[in-house]
């Protein structure tokens, strides 16, 4: 079947692989940078399955846009803690379907780098939690030459001249600034522009999205018990 590009899209962006609820509706045209008709951001942890969809409500009013309207959505995919990043994809998964509009995964660490891209290699670098750090390495163009891993910031800090970065973004280098010495660049989170800004060439094309794969990189804090803790009688 011939795919025909698109000229026009109107995409729904949601990211919770960070401390951010992000939610935003930004429309994409084939001769422009994307434009965010409208977002909701919400700096909290422990807050994405309370406020994500209410976030995507009220974007939608605001860009005087219904579920309707939209096109495709994009989600960002990580790395993030599993429960966080795990309540922005399955939404994102079930909107889709429900909408029955493509879902495109977007590493998220590539939407900060999309914000803080100056024309010079860059690291990215969010909170893992554990004293540790989710982290890629950008070239000057922007594009993605290493990562995402995870690393504690001293290990991430011994590899730094071999990633020859000029400066950081992301939530993870301002919390570990004095063991990094790098130059912060002002993009902490995700933004619904930066999002699509990544999807950008697949959207218009109407390509097939990737699999909804999350970037875990490890496992979760929460294990399933293997057995019965043995009880010794007294």
């Amino acid at each position: 079947m011939m795919v025909v590009p698109l000229t026009t899209v109107l995409v729904l962006a949601i990211d919770t692989a960070t401390p951010a609820v992000t939610a935003g509706v930004v429309q994409l045209d084939a001769d422009a940078a994307p434009r965010t008709l409208a977002q909701r951001v919400t700096i909290d942890a422990k807050a994405h399955g309370e406020l994500l969809i209410p976030h995507l409500r009220e974007a939608l009013a605001e860009a005087g846009r219904t579920m309707a309207d939209v096109d495709a959505i994009v989600c960002g995919s990580g790395p993030g803690p599993f429960t966080g990043l795990r309540v922005g994809m399955v939404t994102a998964a079930a909107l889709g379907q429900a909408l029955g509009r493509p879902v495109y995964p977007v590493p998220t660490v590539d939407a900060i780098a999309v914000e803080a891209r100056s024309g010079h290699r860059l690291l990215v670098a969010t909170d893992a939690r554990r004293r540790e750090v989710y982290w890629a390495a950008y070239d000057a163009d922007g594009g993605r030459v290493e990562g995402p891993h995870v690393d504690k910031p001293a290990d991430l800090a011994e590899k730094l001249p071999s990633l020859d970065v000029a400066s950081a973004a992301g939530q993870g280098a301002e919390m570990y600034a004095d063991v990094l010495d790098l130059p912060i660049a002002l993009a902490p989170f995700p933004s619904p522009h930066g999002l699509v800004a990544v999807a950008a060439a697949a959207l218009l094309a109407g390509a097939e999205p990737d699999p909804m794969t999350p970037l875990y990189l490890r496992r979760p804090d929460a294990v399933v018990p293997t057995g019965r803790k043995r009880v010794t009688q007294p």
